[in-house]
This record gives structure tokens, C-alpha cells and sequence, in this order.
């Protein structure tokens, strides 16, 4: 198998509906390589498992526990044999042009130094989603981002750092990060850099898998010549439902906690690390 294509899904049947169909009929009708598509269900409430049973083709993975992001998506990478791996949101979408994963496939044969390559994720309003090209989270990097100092000077870069807003975003380069929302790796540099860390339930397991690809001596590439469609705003911290909100806000806060203690804590001085948990306390 030349690709598997990993969906996790929680109560998400209707993003369900606008990406399977799509990724059918926009790429894997076409394709020249051996793909699958495994979707993993988290415990879903709705009645996301009953569609999937009905969709031919996809091979189903079902948790008993919604155990989160890391964890869904560990139950298809392990012990798979593809070649490479992509995990994909539900709240995707591909397009009828632009969205062939052939070039990411092809890109990724020929240049055996990449571990992790993304495509171009863009926003409903048009706009790429910046998730799927960012730099590491330093707390230099995370202080410009969160007082606005990369908004106002986006080509700096001494302040573009966390989004990596000094780069062009219309020719492939390499990148620190990418989203998990739509990403593809290498299955012979996954077997040496590990699974997704389930420390992290939601949010920063993408940066945390990049970071680690990175110091194995693997490149992350941003893709420009594919896109695909990310509903983000539609869910999550922008849900219209308070419930949602308030819950993702929580696990995204306590992520940016757990990732500055993973990597940064025994570099910074003890008042760093009280002063970030105080700020997230406000902004939370």
C-alpha cells in the first residue's frame, strides 16, 4: 500500500458526509497509487458509526473511549504498513482541482530527507489557514504572536516567527511545523520517531510529532501546489456552541502548559513558567 489516509472522527457524521464523498470523487477516482482510507471513531454519541457502516470502501477503527487526538490516530499508525500515512480531519474537504495527493506522494519519493510534508489548508474566508505553516513555539515566538507584534509586522523575522509570515507561502520550503489537520509522513522515519505523544489530548501533538521528526535530522515541508478545504472556524474554539468552546479553549491552554514543560522548562528561569500559567489562567 502505497498510502493509508487516517480520519478521526468524534460525533462529526456531518463533516463525514462533505469529505468522504469528496475525497472520492476529487482524488482516489484518479490516483495512480495504492491508497486506503481507515477511519477511526472516538467513542462517537451521534450516529457517526452507522453512516461509515453504510460507506463501502473504508476500513473502520473503533474506540471505546474518546481518548483524543494523539490516541484516535495512534490506533491506525501503529503496526501500518503503508508507506506513508496522512491524518486528515473530518472537517476537510478536497477540491476538483488542486487537491491530488499524487504530487505529495511524488514529492516525498524523490526527496528521501522529508519526513512530514503538508499541503496548502485553506479557510473558508479564502484565506490559508497559518496552522499549517508555523515555526517552533518559542516563548520569544509566542510572545510576538500573542501581543500582536507578528500581525504588525508579518515580513520581520525577528517578530514572524510563529507563523513563519516572512516566507512565501507560493513555493515549497521547508517549515518547523504543520497542522494535523491534513498532514503525510513517512512511514520508514515514523518506525525511528515514534507515535503522536498521547500526553497531549488535543492541540500541540502536531507541533510536538514535528519537533521530534525535525531532531531525527527530518525536513517538514509546507506544499503549496496542493490544497485542500479546512472548516476550522466551524467547530472548536469558534464554536457556536458554548459547551465546545469553552472545553477546546481548556485543552488548547493546557497544551501550550504541557509543550513549554516538555521542552522549555529546564531552559528558562522558574518565573517564566508562572508568568505563561498566569496568562493562559486569563485568557482561559
Amino acid at each position: 500500500m502505497d498510502l493509508s489516509i487516517i480520519i478521526l472522527n468524534y460525533n462529526g457524521k456531518a463533516w463525514l458526509e462533505k469529505l468522504l464523498p469528496s475525497l472520492q470523487s476529487n482524488w482516489l477516482n484518479q490516483t495512480r497509487f495504492e491508497a486506503e482510507v481507515v477511519v477511526v471513531d472516538n467513542a462517537s454519541t451521534d450516529d457517526s458509526v452507522a453512516y461509515l457502516e453504510t460507506r463501502s470502501g473504508i476500513r473502520l477503527i473503533c474506540s471505546n473511549k474518546n481518548g483524543g487526538f494523539a490516541f484516535g490516530n495512534n490506533l491506525a499508525l501503529k503496526n501500518n504498513p503503508s508507506r506513508y500515512l496522512m491524518l486528515l480531519n473530518s472537517d476537510t474537504e478536497f477540491l476538483p482541482q488542486g487537491s491530488n495527493l499524487d504530487h505529495l506522494i511524488e514529492f516525498m519519493d524523490e526527496e528521501p530527507s522529508a519526513g512530514i510534508i503538508t499541503p496548502n489548508l485553506r479557510l473558508d474566508s479564502g484565506l490559508s489557514d497559518p496552522a499549517c505553516h508555523r515555526g517552533e513555539p518559542t516563548p520569544w515566538a509566542a510572545f510576538t504572536y500573542f501581543s500582536g507584534l507578528e500581525r504588525m509586522f508579518p515580513r520581520s523575522t525577528k517578530f514572524g516567527q510563529y507563523h513563519q509570515t516572512y516566507k512565501s507561502m507560493k513555493i515549497v520550503h521547508d517549515v518547523d511545523a504543520c497542522s494535523g489537520a491534513a498532514l503525510l509522513v513517512r512511514n520508514e522515519a515514523l518506525a525511528q520517531v515514534g507515535l503522536l505523544d498521547e500526553q497531549f489530548f488535543m492541540y500541540a501533538e502536531d507541533i510536538d510529532w514535528c519537533r521530534r521528526f525535525r531532531e531525527a535530522g527530518y525536513r517538514v515541508v509546507f506544499y503549496p501546489g496542493v490544497t485542500l478545504i479546512h472548516h476550522k472556524y466551524q467547530s472548536g474554539l469558534s464554536s457556536k456552541n458554548k459547551k465546545i468552546k469553552i472545553e477546546t479553549q481548556k485543552w488548547f491552554y493546557a497544551t501550550m502548559l504541557q509543550y513549554y514543560d516538555k521542552y522549555y522548562k529546564k531552559s528558562y528561569p522558574w518565573f517564566y513558567r508562572l508568568a505563561l500559567k498566569c496568562f493562559l489562567a486569563l485568557k482561559r
